[in-house]
């Protein structure tokens, strides 16, 4: 590799500049002789004060006047170098005092000009770092900020009536009582709006491994329309599942994939009450399970879909404690999604919208421990 090359070509650098330091000054050396003897012959004051110069050093005369050559021709072939490393010196300092957007020029292609490479590609590094702390630092702002409102709004409710009550301010029972059920709507929601929030926490942040297991995708399908066969009925919605005689078998946290689909089913019960029927689609395509959860109410507006899985988003945003979630719903159902190595995504038209999940299938070949065990996952249910 180049890296562990770098003392090897430094070691060749400076020997070469040694040796054409030394092969300069020797011809230099011989070069200065020979004019000195032609000037001699023109100026015989010369003669003289070289004769006198060799009684006094000797016969080193000529090593003394290559060894100063020799230094002279070794410094000027290092000084394009040294001029560079105080370039990257200087660089380095200006990047320290927090111009992060600076890059070191890269002018030679050797050690130093690598120097600069790295250098610059740590302070890219660090900026990405610091870019992405800063992208949290207003994510946890913007989080505080909306959960407190969220938070405030039932809460005011319920303090509010609570101190009716307390205030014995209700004319008879039956307004008591209206205002026990509108704190206890309220208080409700605060529970929701909390275990959504622990779950988006939880699922954003967790680092524990999940519990895997091979499922029979369609009928955990099968089960939840099972359980939500009341809610659809109240909201006056018939509903089918369309899924292929084979199974489809996926890998994963089951219980987090219920929590995935329940509030897909949710979201088109509450928001597809006008068209009548929601439809399960479950297929298989291009080694995935893809699961289609399809309501025909209203269309959502296309500036709002690429928005859906921004957590507290919310499409209708006059929808407040009533019909409206809490926005953290689909933030959630993307996040363990992602973790289960899938996409989901939402279509929407004046005639229907669908929510679509992709999850990768699991092997052909179910092992037998997987298989005593789909019984288990499904009871997750």
């Amino acid at each position: 590799m180049k890296d562990d090359n770098i003392v090897k070509d430094m070691t060749v650098r400076l020997l070469v500049h040694l040796a054409a330091s030394a092969a300069l000054a020797v011809i230099t050396s011989a070069l200065v002789v020979i004019a000195a003897e032609r000037l001699a012959v023109t100026f015989p004051s010369l003669r003289s004060f070289a004769h006198l110069m060799i009684d006094q050093l000797g016969d080193f005369t000529l090593v003394i006047l290559a060894l100063i050559l020799f230094l002279v021709y070794l410094l000027l072939l290092q000084q394009r170098q040294f001029r560079y490393f105080r370039d990257v010196s200087r660089s380095v300092r200006y990047i320290a005092d927090g111009h992060f957007g600076y890059k070191v020029p890269v002018r030679q292609k050797n050690e130093l000009g690598d120097l600069a490479s790295y250098i610059n590609y740590l302070v890219h590094k660090l900026q990405l770092s610091l870019d992405e702390e800063r992208r949290a630092e207003q994510t946890k702002s913007e989080l505080i900020t909306n959960v407190s409102h969220d938070l405030r709004t039932p809460l005011t409710s319920i303090i509010g009536y609570l101190g009716l009550i307390q205030q014995d301010r209700c004319r008879d029972e039956v307004e008591l009582r209206h205002y026990v059920s509108i704190a206890y709507e309220k208080s409700k929601r605060l529970h929701v709006l909390i275990n959504d929030l622990f779950d988006y926490t939880k699922m954003r942040y967790e680092t524990a491994p999940q519990r895997k297991l091979t499922f029979n995708l369609t009928e955990l399908l099968r089960q939840l329309l099972l359980q939500y066969r009341v809610p659809l009925e109240e909201a006056g919605l018939d509903t089918e599942l369309r899924a292929p005689a084979d199974k489809l078998m996926v890998t994963g946290d089951s219980d987090k994939m219920v929590r995935v689909f329940e509030n897909l089913l949710a979201n088109a019960i509450r928001y597809g009450k006008d068209g009548g029927r929601v439809d399960l689609i479950a297929s298989a395509s291009g080694g995935e399970a893809v699961v289609e959860v399809v309501n025909y109410g209203e269309m959502i507006p296309s500036i709002d879909l690429p928005h859906l899985f921004d957590r507290f988003y919310r499409v209708d945003k006059a929808r407040g404690d009533g019909s409206g979630g809490t926005g953290l719903g689909l933030a959630i159902a993307k996040g363990i999604v992602e973790q289960h190595g899938g996409t989901i995504s939402a279509a929407s038209d004046p005639f229907m919208t669908s929510f679509q999940v992709r999850l990768p299938l699991a092997g052909a070949a179910v092992p037998q421990a997987e298989k005593g065990r789909e019984t288990t996952a499904l009871d997750a249910l």
